[in-house]
């Protein structure tokens, strides 16, 4: 366990150091060739702002595992070739489709593509992942169901993928809420996957906190007119989503282990809790308003959050600790209660927050009006 945490804190701290060294071109180059994010009614930043930010997160992911295989192969420890061989068939096509969906993210931030286009690169990443073995075997107990045939579990894996991809994607609304969510699972999932022996998974969920934190600092204590601000974009969103999607389907459909005292498949969704039900909520207010559910409104969770009077940052903050106390909660609750007492507990509990915010942008609304009459 020595060696792969020793490991996983390099590939760590090689992470965060290249991610801060590379931010900052990033940053110079969109300045000189004016790469800004165009800012419409549906945006609340000011000013020029580069969204490339997530040019930095597939390369410098990569160039650290492969630096720190390269100095274990060095010095004749081969534990970390052989357990990334091991996993080889997913290890090579999670790669694959992450290069293909880093890429196609880069074309948008760059000229723009339509969601139609953006939804077949998504799901051919998700037939790759089904092919490296990457898919649904079992649901764990939810709703009933233990294992799954692959004429389910296939088509049910490439719609849960595709799903984490956008969640992610839709979430990134306001400074550091889709970096620090993220952060949340990618430091579960490692701390997860070390103690269930998964050493390679490890690896890539520190790897993928190691990019994600010089990230976060830029994005959400960077200055605009020092030119240090930065957006991750979809080049980074979509990157992030398709790996919290492969750790989190793993770590789902691991079954439970005598060395650890939690559900893995408990620990495997909460991380993603607070996105995916603001997703399912938003596509469902869509639709009953006969609108595209992929049509873009100001209808998430942080937008709520600033019609009820609350600043960015303080917004940001909250739904990133409520999405953490979902994690404790599921965490203590998993080694007592069912899963699905535990699924359908969160679904109440985000209700209930969601009449919070309701109630708060009602009584915000009230004082506007009452400050109009005085004035």
């Amino acid at each position: 366990m020595a060696y792969w945490i020793i490991n996983s804190i390099i590939v760590f701290a090689l992470c965060v150091l290249f991610a801060g060294v590379l931010i900052p071109e990033i940053l110079l180059i969109a300045y000189r060739r004016n790469l800004f994010d165009e800012v419409d009614e549906r945006k609340i930043h000011k000013g020029s702002i580069p969204r490339l930010g997530g040019i930095a997160f597939e390369p410098v992911i990569l160039l650290s595992i492969a630096l720190t295989l390269g100095g274990n192969l060095l010095f004749d420890c081969d534990a970390f070739a052989d357990v990334f061989g091991a996993d080889a068939k997913l290890m090579v096509t999670a790669f694959c489709a992450i290069q293909m969906l880093y890429l196609l993210g880069m074309a948008d931030d760059l000229i723009g593509i339509k969601y139609r286009a953006k939804f077949v690169v998504q799901i051919i990443c998700a037939v790759l992942l089904i092919a490296g073995g990457c898919w649904f075997k079992t649901l764990a107990g939810a709703l009933g169901i233990e294992g799954l045939s692959p004429w389910i579990g296939y088509p049910f894996t490439a719609v849960v993928i595709v799903f984490l991809i956008n969640a992610i994607n839709l979430i990134d609304g306001i400074d550091g809420l889709a970096s620090g969510l993220s952060s949340i699972a990618s430091g579960i999932y490692g701390f997860s996957f070390l103690l269930l022996g998964q050493y390679d998974l490890a690896i890539l969920s520190f790897a993928t906190l190691g990019v994600l934190v010089p990230f976060f600092y830029f994005n959400v204590f960077g200055d605009v007119t020092k030119h240090s601000k930065i957006f991750m974009g979809d080049t980074g969103s979509l990157t992030i989503g398709l790996i919290l999607s492969i750790l989190g389907i793993r770590l789902y459909t691991t079954p439970e282990s005598a060395c650890i005292d939690f559900n893995p498949a408990v620990i495997a969704f909460s991380p993603l809790i607070i996105p995916c039900f603001d997703v399912l909520r938003v596509y469902t207010i869509r639709i009953r308003q006969h609108r595209s559910p992929f049509l873009p409104d100001k209808n998430h969770i942080h937008h709520k959050f600033l019609a009820a009077g609350m600043p960015p940052r303080t917004a940001m903050v909250t739904i990133i600790s409520i999405s953490a106390l979902f994690c404790i909660i599921n965490l203590t609750l998993s080694n007592f209660l069912n899963i699905n007492l535990i699924i359908i507990l969160d679904i109440a509990c985000w209700f209930l927050f969601n009449a919070w915010v309701n109630n708060r942008i009602e009584m915000h609304k009230k004082k506007n009006e009452e400050l109009k009459i005085e004035n």
